[in-house]
């Protein structure tokens, strides 16, 4: 599970305005250059928030280059499961991950995912499995399947699809996700982007398909990695 929820633009990594009505995620800034690549409507139907709310959001941001990632993510989706996380100061909220310059993953898309980011304070997580497809053979890593539960500080995943049991306490929906504050500092969004956030989070047979994930602390007892026929 990992993230970019950085609103402060990097070098290179921040999306010029986009090109067309059809679908296109940002209207074309006047004077502004053409962008390769669109990022389509269409990949909001996997949102956990709202999609409409949004995408209105983040195509005001794309337009003004408001909106950057710490990393360039290799386009290559991966697998997350877990069979229980429990976390304290939740918070999420739309983004943007870019890929790098070139990269062979961008497809139709200009090398953007539209992404939900995740932030949790503190998490801990209970037979946590990550797999990635690597064409014939998938990269397997598991932890926290002893005693010792998987613990995390300032987890954030970028994610396209999230799944499970949840229950959630004080939670608050339709906040501006400038203005939260249960999460941390890392728990912030863009301004204008639909969020919610709660006091604590618990997600029962949790499964996602991230783009990235990272964290201030991960600490992963009974780590194996290994590679495998089948993912999680």
């Amino acid at each position: 599970m990992a993230s970019s929820s950085d609103v402060t633009p990097s070098a290179g990594n921040t999306p010029e305005p986009g090109t067309g009505p059809e679908g296109a995620l940002a209207p074309e800034a006047a004077g502004a250059p053409t962008r390769r690549g669109r990022v389509r409507l269409r990949r909001a139907a996997v949102l956990a928030v709202p999609a409409a709310a949004v995408t209105a959001g983040l195509a005001i941001l794309t337009a003004h280059g408001a909106l950057g990632v710490q990393f360039a993510i290799s386009g290559m989706p991966f697998t997350v499961t877990a069979t229980e996380l429990d976390g304290t100061g939740f918070a999420q909220f739309g983004g943007l991950d870019n890929m790098a310059e070139g990269s062979p993953n961008a497809g139709d898309t200009g090398g953007q995912v539209l992404v939900v980011t995740s932030v949790i304070k503190e998490a801990k997580l209970t037979k946590l499995c990550q797999s990635v497809d690597l064409g014939g053979t998938n990269l397997l890593i598991t932890a926290g399947e002893g005693d010792t539960r998987v613990s995390a500080t300032d987890l954030t995943t970028d994610s396209t699809f999230l799944s499970g049991d949840a229950a959630f306490n004080n939670i608050e929906i339709g906040n501006d996700a400038s203005t939260l504050d249960k999460a941390g500092p890392k728990g912030r969004g863009p301004i204008g982007v639909f969020s919610q956030q709660a006091d604590t989070v618990q997600i029962k047979n949790l499964r996602q398909t991230n783009y990235a994930t990272t964290a201030g602390v991960f600490k992963l007892p009974g780590l194996k990695l290994r590679f495998s026929g089948s993912g999680c």
